[in-house]
């Protein structure tokens, strides 16, 4: 099982936090640091000083990590054109010695857009399906030869499609709970299917989806790794997981059914019944960044005994 971190800077966090979270995640051993890609706190956060870009973020520690995968669960379709994004992410990896991977979603926070001036439009599924096919097919397309995509809502003529990223195929992130389209885009174009915030239950469930969607398209269902993406929140005993759940505003209680939290040996149990599942990997959603104790608590009673 592959545990990474996964962050949600828009509730607060400068890059020099972010940068602190980064290498530890490096220096603890952890496969991957991952960030949201949100521009508006939510819930009774200060925010404070302000949200910070994904890809900026990514930018700046991929140059200043080492060895870590980088990426986000998820971009948002909405924020960037699909030309820009293809470059900015292939800019990113050539910086990072391929270490980038592309989480991208519809994107669903309507508040985030009002705020910013970001245009929020009804057809938001349409439109992720399209720049899905323009960012990989700009990749995809030899040097010397040109892109030419005409869809409903974007429209490229001979792009010369570059610049290309430092690795052959960037990884690509698809998740949700969709039923039906979801699967349909995660068997075409990902490398990777990630359900958020999931119970055991459902994500047996929307993990049989993708297969079978995989399977209908001709592709080996096992050829996706499967994820998950769940709140982490663990104490050497009972007093240790309360005192960190009460520091993020969430009850141990509730934390220990919709998330992964208790005892090492709590959340390792859990981890388990995820990957009897077929999960491979976890993000661990970490919210409070300044509690690096809690980091390596994880690395050296939980990530020790996965391996």
């Amino acid at each position: 099982m592959d545990l990474r971190i996964f962050t949600e800077p828009q509730q607060g966090a400068t890059y020099d936090t972010l940068l602190t979270v980064a290498k530890a995640t490096e220096d603890l051993g952890f496969d991957a640091f991952f960030r949201s890609d949100h521009y508006l706190k939510m819930g009774n956060v200060e925010g404070l000083p302000g949200p910070t870009d994904a890809w900026i973020t990514l930018a700046g520690l991929a140059r200043d990590t080492k060895r870590i995968r980088l990426g986000t669960l998820m971009t948002a379709a909405t924020f960037r054109l699909p030309g820009v994004l293809a470059l900015q992410v292939a800019q990113v990896d050539q910086m990072s010695g391929g270490r980038v991977e592309l989480g991208l979603g519809a994107g669903w926070f309507e508040e985030e857009h009002r705020a910013y001036g970001i245009p929020f439009p009804k057809e938001k599924f349409a439109r992720l399906e399209e720049q899905l096919a323009i960012v990989t097919g700009l990749w995809a397309t030899e040097v010397g030869k040109t892109f030419n995509f005409h869809g409903t809502y974007y429209d490229l003529t001979d792009s010369p499609a570059l610049p290309k990223p430092a690795q052959a195929k960037v990884p690509v992130l698809i998740g949700g709970h969709g039923a039906t389209r979801t699967p349909r885009l995660a068997a075409r174009y990902a490398a990777e299917f990630n359900i958020p915030f999931a119970s055991i239950e459902d994500s047996e469930r929307q993990f049989g989806r993708v297969r079978a969607a995989a399977e209908e398209a001709g592709r080996a269902a096992d050829s996706l790794t499967y994820s998950n993406a769940l709140v982490v929140c663990v104490g050497k005993d009972d007093q240790e997981v309360a005192r960190r759940a009460a520091a993020i505003g969430r009850e141990a209680g509730e934390l220990k059914i919709n998330g992964l939290a208790g005892t090492p040996d709590e959340v390792i149990d859990k981890i388990g019944r995820y990957a009897e599942i077929g999960s491979s990997r976890i993000y661990l959603q970490i919210l409070d960044l300044d509690d690096l104790d809690h980091l390596e608590l994880i690395s050296s009673r939980v990530q020790s005994q996965l391996t």
